[in-house]
């Protein structure tokens, strides 16, 4: 879709009810306009690899073109996803991304290079947050875990609606082990394991952090949720466990709507 068209598709809905979006991974950095009441994408991602020395500076020239590319109206503001520990804007941790990065105000560095105000948010936490507002969790109440298996394990906890930010329960210590080291989707490719097998470790890992903080709903996403019909069954929990649905837009989705709710 071309620019034209991707600008004549945002100015038909109020401007009042959209969003921008954009998430910062490993390899590459994806931005999107959205509609704020239904949560869907109102153009294309547009997506640009992130660069191989991925400092602020580097990354920031990158976010630069992504907002360049929707030619945003300079009052708007943005939804940005790292993925690192967030707090006030700063990140005190760094995944997958340059050491540099650490206690650096990732909400500054998106002003200075794109002019816009910034709200910066865990990229898990984000795709958490989507989740509730607009996908397998729309309407519930209480609390609801998403967990993220991937290369790691991401999780997002939000209770009546509400984020609680930097939950962390990938690192969770579960039998001597660092719990994503043997339940990540990652590491049943590495080790070439079945979903049966993979999901004996499932079970461990969900039912210690449904003993922890007793969930009314678990949302699972990453890849692997497409085939959620091969697991999910498999595992006896007390809590309802559903996939995820917005899947790989769920970062830019819950970036958006995080920034307009702090707007």
């Amino acid at each position: 879709m071309s620019k034209v068209k991707d600008a004549a598709k945002v100015a038909a809905v109020a401007a009042e009810q959209v969003g921008f979006g954009i998430d910062i991974g490993g390899s590459g950095i994806k931005g999107a306009p959205v509609h704020l009441r239904t949560g869907e994408l109102l153009t294309k991602r547009f997506r640009l690899p992130t660069p191989a020395e991925s400092s602020p500076d580097a990354v920031g020239a990158v976010l630069a073109d992504v907002v360049a590319h929707f030619e945003l109206p300079s009052i708007a503001h943005i939804g940005v996803t790292f993925p690192g520990i967030i707090k006030n804007g700063v990140s005190h941790s760094a995944a997958n991304v340059d050491r540099r990065w650490i206690d650096t105000d990732v909400a500054a560095v998106t002003r200075r290079w794109t002019g816009h105000t910034a709200y910066v948010a865990n990229d898990a936490d984000a795709a958490g947050y989507a989740e509730v507002a607009y996908g397998a969790a729309k309407g519930k109440k209480g609390t609801v875990l998403v967990i993220t298996l991937g290369t790691g394990i991401g999780s997002a906890m939000i209770h009546d609606g509400h984020l609680v930010p930097n939950f962390e329960l990938g690192h969770l210590e579960l039998d001597g082990f660092d719990a994503e080291t043997r339940a990540a989707s990652s590491v049943k490719e590495e080790e070439g394991l079945t979903y049966e097998q993979w999901a004996v470790r499932l079970q461990r890992y969900f039912s210690h952090v449904e003993f922890l903080f007793s969930p009314d709903l678990f949302v699972v996403g990453g890849g692997v949720s497409k085939d959620h019909e091969k697991f999910l069954p498999l595992l006896d929990l007390k809590t309802p466990i559903v996939p995820a649905k917005l899947r790989n837009k769920a970062g830019i989705v819950g970036a958006a709507a995080l920034a307009a709710e702090h707007a």
